[in-house]
């Protein structure tokens, strides 16, 4: 018998149903019959409230899973854990560095998850995981952890670095993608895809021996990527042969605009209120 698995977008830069609010970050509610789990928490509490209003079963959520350390991923940390003080959380031990992001509009800012987020999530009742490899989150659900950084075109996607001076790059070891097994297919849920889209899907496909990929979705951080980056990401990509393509959060409007051009039939908006349903075999 095949089960639906359910992915509703909490968080994101854009709302796609009335009634909702965005705001700059992304989460993921996933719902595999009676299990449920969180992938990143956005910013600030919006995700609860925006859990609410759709009335979805936020009771239920067993595990939270962060992508990485920014803020816009792990703001929401301690509202979730209000409502589900038991829910495991997943990161890797990385995400509790300082981070802080350069430009040459200003001084440094900081775009690290806040003192009271990392207190949340060491002492709350549930505990901590750290995956710096392949973890098991529940059955047919894995976080990747660390992401080999291999192609020679992609980078973090930003002049990121773990102190304010900025004299200490940071190679954002943090970040993961999670990743759905439906059986025949997978779907991969990006955070912001700092290790690089085409990275994170050909260690996926180690982990799971070459296993087709249905379905992206998520950030994909294309912000300041080359016009060559750019184009040999949708030459991976469509030599992924891919169903669906739904760029969102820090994909920026430019690079989301060329994907579209470039997958017509395959991209799908994210904003939120938006909701995929995936049957697993």
């Amino acid at each position: 018998m095949s089960e639906t698995i359910r992915i509703t977008v909490l968080v994101e830069n854009s709302v796609h149903r009335q009634g909702l609010v965005g705001e700059h970050g992304l989460c993921f509610h996933i719902q595999s019959g009676e299990h449920s789990l969180l992938f990143d928490t956005g910013q600030t509490d919006l995700a609860v409230i925006n859990t609410e209003t759709l009335r979805l079963p936020l009771h239920r959520v067993e595990a939270i899973v962060l992508s990485h350390g920014h803020y816009d991923h792990t703001g929401g940390v301690p509202a979730m854990l209000e409502v589900v003080p038991e829910a495991r959380v997943y990161l890797h031990p990385a995400a509790f560095e300082n981070k802080f992001s350069h430009n040459h509009a200003g001084p440094a800012r900081k775009i690290g998850m806040s003192d009271c987020v990392a207190q949340a999530i060491r002492h709350h009742a549930g505990g901590f995981i750290e995956t710096t490899a392949r973890t098991e989150i529940m059955e047919g659900v894995f976080a990747t952890g660390e992401i080999p950084r291999a192609t020679t075109y992609e980078d973090t996607g930003g002049a990121f670095f773990l102190d304010a001076e900025g004299t200490r790059p940071d190679p954002l070891v943090d970040d993961q993608a999670l990743v759905i097994d439906l059986g025949r297919s997978i779907v991969l849920l990006l955070g912001c895809a700092h290790s690089g889209v085409v990275n994170t899907l050909n260690h996926v496909w180690q982990l799971t021996g070459g296993k087709p990929v249905s379905a992206v979705i998520g950030g994909l951080h294309l912000g300041s990527a080359s016009e060559g980056r750019i184009q040999q990401t949708i030459a991976r990509l469509r030599a992924a042969q891919l169903e669906m393509l739904a760029p969102a959060h820090c994909t920026s409007l430019p690079a989301t605009a060329k994907l579209w051009s470039a997958f017509p039939d395959l991209c799908r908006p994210a904003g939120v209120g938006t909701v995929f349903e995936f049957k697993r075999d």
